[in-house]
């Protein structure tokens, strides 16, 4: 059902001491930076090896994580998967009833959705 883990997502309080850790500290390629006007809002995609990456987000005035995914820390874990609806419907199936409407990512255009692990941690589902 899983090909890989495709990406983790952090939102982060201070955008340039992290990214200067992550690139810097730990070596990290940047494969690109997104600033969003709209949003005010910093997305970094950092290279992990051949096959993963990390999202580094920040968001203005984002609250400490209660248990959502717009809160600093790990925003999720990401999954991706060949075919959404199969594995959406195969989860419903198994009794998962939090999985979210179906969306688009703006800047790769590629469908995705959320659900939540028992203890509320967000996993995404993102379609090859």
């Amino acid at each position: 059902m899983f090909t890989k883990v495709h990406h983790v997502a952090i939102i982060c309080g201070d955008y340039e001491k992290s990214k200067e850790f992550y690139v810097d500290t730990l070596g990290l390629k940047v494969i690109e930076e997104t600033y969003r006007e709209e949003r005010n809002s910093y997305k970094l995609d950092l290279a992990v090896g051949d096959h993963t990456r990390i999202e580094l987000f920040t968001f203005p005035n984002a609250p400490e994580r209660p248990n959502y995914p717009e809160a600093k820390g790990l925003r999720h874990i990401a999954f991706e998967v060949l075919d959404l609806d199969k594995t959406v419907n195969h989860l419903t199936e198994r009794g998962v009833s939090s999985i979210e409407d179906l969306r688009v990512d703006e800047l790769t255009m590629k469908r995705f959705t959320f659900f939540s692990d028992p203890d509320g941690l967000p996993i995404e589902l993102y379609e090859k």
